[in-house]
This record gives C-alpha cells, sequence and structure tokens, in this order.
C-alpha cells in the first residue's frame, strides 16, 4: 500500500508506516494525520507491531503552516479532535508502536513521536516546541502527552523560551527510550519491533491499553484493574503455553545485560 505522503510496507509480523514528504521535512498536514488514522485503523490482523519512521533527513519538523487557516473557537475545537482522535489511533491502536527518531522532531512531530511506545532516537534528532514563539498552542495531543514524558516543567520552559534539546539531553529528559548512532535508528526500531511482535498479543494489549490507566488512577482503583488484567491475559491458552515451555526448561531465562 502506498499513499502519496504515508507509506506502508508490511514486513511479516511488522508493518513500517513512513512519513513521505522529504521536501517539507515530513511536515504534518490534515491529509498525513487522516492517512496515519486510516492506516492504524486497518492493519491486517497478521501485523504484531510497528515502526513509525520519517522518509529523509527529518522525522518530523511539525505542523505544515501553510495549512494554518483561520479558524473561530468551535473550529479550532473541532480540527484539535480531529487530530486528537487520529493520535489516538497511535497510542490506543492494535498494535505496539516503536518510532524511529532522527533529525526534527519538533511541534506536531514531537506529538506524533509521544503517541507512540517506544522511541529510538539517533544522534542528529532535536526536540523543539516553537509553538509558544508563534502565537499558538499546541493542539495534537502534547499537552497531555509530552508532560508525562519529561515532566510539565520542562515542556513549559520549552513553549516559554523556545528551548531546543539535542539527542544526549533528550534521552536524559524522557523524550527517547534509546539513543544510537545517526543512521541506526530505523534499525533498531525494527529490531525492537520485532522482538515485540513475538510477544503474546494479549500481553501487548494490556501494556498498551491498561497500563497507562492504570498509572492515572487511584492506587486502590489501579490496584482492582492490574488484577483484572492479569487474570484475563494468564487466562489465555498463549500465556499457558508459554508458561509451560518455561516451567519445562524450554524458554529462555533472563540473563545480564
Amino acid at each position: 500500500m502506498t499513499q502519496k505522503d504515508v507509506q506502508l510496507e508490511i514486513r511479516g509480523p511488522v508493518a513500517v508506516v513512513r512519513l513521505s514528504r522529504p521536501a517539507k521535512r515530513n511536515a504534518l498536514s490534515d491529509g498525513v494525520i487522516l492517512a496515519l488514522r486510516g492506516i492504524f485503523e486497518t492493519l491486517p490482523d497478521t501485523v504484531r507491531a510497528a515502526v513509525l519512521d520519517g522518509e529523509g533527513e527529518h522525522f518530523c519538523a511539525g505542523l505544515d503552516l501553510s495549512e494554518l487557516k483561520e479558524r473561530d473557537a468551535g473550529q479550532g475545537l473541532h480540527h484539535s479532535r480531529m487530530w486528537h482522535a487520529a493520535l489516538e489511533r497511535v497510542q490506543y491502536g492494535p498494535v505496539p508502536v516503536v518510532a524511529a527518531l532522527h533529525g526534527a522532531v519538533v511541534g506536531g512531530g514531537l506529538e506524533l513521536a509521544s503517541a507512540c511506545h517506544i522511541r529510538v532516537a539517533d544522534e542528529s534528532t532535536f526536540y523543539a516546541l516553537p509553538e509558544g514563539s508563534r502565537g499558538i498552542f499546541v493542539g495534537g495531543g502534547g499537552a497531555v502527552r509530552i508532560p508525562r514524558l519529561i515532566g510539565a516543567a520542562r515542556m513549559t520552559d520549552m513553549m516559554l523560551t523556545g528551548r531546543v534539546y539535542n539527542a544526549a539531553d533528550g534521552e536524559r529528559a524522557g523524550f527517547a527510550q534509546y539513543l544510537v548512532p545517526q543512521g541506526q535508528g530505523f534499525d533498531k526500531a525494527f529490531e525492537l519491533a520485532t522482538r515485540v511482535a513475538e510477544n503474546a498479543p494479549l500481553t501487548n494489549y494490556a501494556l498498551m491499553h491498561a497500563l497507562p490507566r492504570i498509572a492515572e488512577q487511584p492506587a486502590d482503583q489501579g490496584f482492582m484493574t492490574e488484577a483484572l488484567m492479569a487474570a484475563i491475559a494468564q487466562s489465555a491458552p498463549e500465556a499457558k503455553s508459554r508458561v509451560k515451555a518455561f516451567l519445562d526448561g524450554k524458554a529462555a531465562k533472563v540473563k545480564k545485560a
């Protein structure tokens, strides 16, 4: 499947979703956002994980400012909610998503990256939220997701001052879980996605859909949700066969990294 600005390639159990607007540094138009939503809503059942990448030198430089229109408050509200619905299909879709970050991860690009479950950055990556200097505010879910990665104080600083984080400082701040040499981000992301695809699907589903909600619940509610999810996951036939394989000495044991 190939669309004008977003490409989908199926590699066994892994879907590779690639932003394909290199001349615009993969800036996000409404068409790109709707294409991403459509892809994640219609992934084949054989797909167990996905990699989200950007063609060319940049992952995504943010909103395509040529698409900015004068909107009244109601129109702006509905436009933002359209983005929310699309990026929710990334975060709460059918499979875990690993982002391969490089070059610009800016504005809406950072909002998109924050909707993924694992982020791999190469050394060319830099992060920024220039909306504050442009007289606008994040509208693609960044006000919710980005503080959960780096804290509200860091996000406030970025938007007030225009601060830019490089790849190394960004990893320490929490933007990415992995940092690799320049040009190796996609390979590492695909390696991780392949490993994730080997997990029991119900466990992956629990990590995507239950864990974020448990983290937001009061402790007593979180414990109950955890217990219910644990009971459901361990009752799956695949879980039972995996536990039996471990007990029979047929499964690999955890080793020191």
